[in-house]
């Protein structure tokens, strides 16, 4: 079972394009804002925002995309399914 990881800041507008998009599908993700949680966007070594990471059952990471790629974050969500 995969497991879908938003990390965002509030003002991105990216960020928010990425949102949009995971509403939109009905995709349920868990969403981290990496302002509130440093220690999370050290851990996956995030640089800027978004990036969205596919997990694996034991949090391995699986696949990662920065910024708003509907293509590749679709490819995600077909895994999720």
């Amino acid at each position: 079972m995969y497991r879908l990881l938003k990390l965002y800041q509030p003002s991105c507008r990216p960020c928010q394009m990425v949102s949009q998009f995971l509403e939109s599908h009905n995709v349920e993700h868990e969403a981290i804002n990496v302002l509130e949680n440093p220690d999370v966007a050290v851990k996956y070594g995030i640089m800027s925002t978004p990036v969205t990471i596919l997990l694996d059952d034991e949090g391995n990471e699986i696949q990662r995309s920065i910024g708003f790629k509907p293509d590749e974050i679709q490819k995600m969500i077909s895994k999720l399914q």
